[in-house]
């Protein structure tokens, strides 16, 4: 009964503030802590030892066309074109251009830095006008359709291998008074022979039906008939030059699809692929064995043709 109840710790003061805690990272003074009060940091978190590596980047999907970094413009390939096109770079009158064009630029620049510019416009005018008409009086015009192909290119390197077994040949021989033009005349020891080369579409096919050329479905009539014809003409200029009638062979010379045959003779021609030119004349040279024409017979027929029908090229 005489024991008195134990007085708690003594716990200060009333509204007396507990110590910090060091660093200051304890809640602010006289603010109550609650659940929005931050309490004391955690340990840190220990470094991870792994190097820190980015993410392998996605290739672009197949297909997908790559986007430059700026701009997100889409980087196309570079690609270089001739400073010529191709097919002007062909034309034999090429040359006489540039020439006309560098005079005239002379000229103006010259009359311009002593006189005038319009002096040197005026003097660059009369000359270009001046060149052209002296040189379509004095030149000779080479259509479009007898510039050389790629077929006639063709045929011009197969036959220059045939001239160590005796074979000449020339080259766009035109026909005077008229604007046709023999792509080749070739002269060996077993006769002379005109021939056309021809370039032709290769997904259509070459068959010969009741003694016609047909390539697909058209009918090559028409170019028979004008191998034929100028074969006459050639014979008949080659003759006149040497005083004495010459019989010249047509052949039609084809490049693009397969030909089922190795030499066929439709309408009075000749036809055959371009790879079997020398095969078509070694076997000309075996049918006129004995009745060849000798080297001086070949020289001098050879240059009445180059008299008669004189190549433009």
């Amino acid at each position: 009964m005489g024991s008195q109840a134990q007085d708690p710790p003594d716990q200060g003061p009333a509204g007396a503030q507990q110590e910090e805690p060091a660093g200051g990272a304890g809640p602010a003074a006289g603010v109550p802590a609650g659940p929005f009060t931050p309490g004391p940091p955690g340990p840190a978190a220990a470094p991870d030892p792994r190097p820190a590596t980015r993410p392998p980047s996605r290739p672009p999907a197949q297909g997908r066309r790559p986007f430059a970094a700026a701009g997100g413009l889409p980087a196309l390939p570079i690609v270089s074109k001739p400073l010529i096109s191709p097919r002007l770079s062909q034309d034999p009158r090429l040359g006489i251009w540039i020439a006309r064009a560098l005079i005239c630029l002379a000229l103006f620049l010259g009359f311009a830095i002593w006189l005038d510019w319009r002096i040197g416009l005026s003097a660059a005018v009369v000359y270009a006008v001046a060149d052209t008409i002296y040189r379509s009086k004095t030149m000779t015009t080479i259509p479009a359709s007898v510039r050389v192909t790629s077929a006639q290119r063709r045929t011009r390197r197969r036959l220059s291998v045939l001239r160590a077994a005796g074979y000449l040949s020339l080259h766009a021989c035109q026909i005077p008074g008229t604007g046709s033009i023999i792509d080749h005349i070739v002269v060996g020891p077993a006769g002379v022979f005109s021939m056309d080369s021809e370039r032709l579409d290769h997904r259509l096919t070459v068959r010969a039906k009741g003694g016609m050329l047909y390539h697909g479905p058209l009918s090559q009539e028409g170019r028979l008939d004008h191998a034929r014809e100028e074969a006459r003409h050639a014979a008949t200029r080659i003759g006149a030059e040497l005083g004495h009638p010459v019989r010249v062979r047509p052949v039609m010379v084809t490049y693009g699809p397969d030909v089922p045959w190795i030499i066929m003779r439709i309408k009075g021609v000749d036809v055959l692929d371009g790879g079997r030119i020398g095969t078509y004349f070694r076997r000309q040279s075996k049918e006129t064995a004995g009745h060849q024409l000798s080297a001086g017979q070949i020289a001098v027929i050879f240059a009445a043709a180059a008299r008669a029908l004189p190549p433009i090229r």
